[in-house]
């Protein structure tokens, strides 16, 4: 991997991880139209680049994140995270192999976007609007939400713990607040079993593409967070369903039509 074809896909991480689009999905469709999506160290890097997401949102929202007297607040997450460590670690194989497959990830993407053009009209009476009103019992049927993108790569761990964060009563905003922190254990335990799991292929060369990669996603992601608040909060899911259909219809067509896009 060049270090252009690097920052092209900590560029798409950063844009992507907190949205509703699947930032997995995304960066294995773009690794594989630039030919490098069977590379070992690259699939290393997709997860490795998460961090630099994760700190934008700990920076962004620092005041939440080291408030240590607010005991609940880590309490939360502990608990919410759970779900995701257990299956995360059952279904890992299950994970390499589809991860790899942008197919699968193209129909999961296609199908999670009709999904997320009606919840707007699911969920129209939030009763929760900030994370200081969600108790234990809620985090942890939001956080297992996440194991449904595990299940399902393509389908968004932002979107599937948004949409959780709905069902249990949270406002647009109040979810995707919570969906980003919990973004934060949970990339930094994904990151860190794929990192020790694949530390054989971290040498010098790969640790400046590393490097390089967290920095580029940590930008992007600092811009994505704060613009991704304010259109959810007056536009709602619709526009991401759109883009998800035809994207997903875009990858599905060109595949049956047997257009080379290096997926092999």
């Amino acid at each position: 991997m060049s270090i252009i074809q690097a920052i092209i896909l900590a560029i798409v991480e950063g844009l992507t991880e907190f949205l509703p689009i699947s930032s997995t999905g995304h960066m294995v469709l773009t690794s594989a139209a630039m030919g490098i999506g069977n590379d070992d160290f690259v699939k290393l890097y997709e997860v490795a680049i998460q961090l630099g997401a994760i700190l934008a949102v700990v920076v962004l929202f620092w005041k939440k994140f080291f408030k240590f007297f607010e005991w609940s607040f880590y309490i939360k997450l502990a608990i919410a995270v759970i779900p995701a460590l257990v299956f995360g670690k059952l279904l890992n194989d299950f994970i390499d192999e589809n991860l790899g497959n942008p197919i699968f990830i193209a129909i999961v993407m296609f199908f999670g976007g009709i999904v997320l053009l009606f919840v707007d009209k699911w969920f129209k009476n939030p009763e929760i609007f900030d994370e200081k009103e969600v108790n234990i019992r809620k985090g942890f049927f939001i956080g297992c939400y996440q194991v449904l993108a595990i299940v399902f790569p393509g389908l968004s761990r932002s979107a599937a713990t948004i949409i959780g964060g709905m069902q249990q009563k949270l406002s647009r905003k109040a979810a995707a607040e919570f969906s980003f922190f919990l973004a934060v254990p949970t990339m930094i335990a994904a990151t860190g079993y794929k990192l020790l799991s694949g530390y054989q292929l971290i040498n010098a060369s790969t640790i400046k593409l590393l490097l390089i990669g967290n920095i580029v996603a940590f930008i992007v992601a600092i811009i994505a967070i704060k613009t991704f608040i304010t259109f959810l909060e007056k536009r709602g899911f619709r526009l991401f369903g759109w883009y998800r259909i035809v994207l997903g219809a875009l990858i599905i067509t060109l595949y049956l039509a047997k257009v080379p896009l290096s997926f092999n």
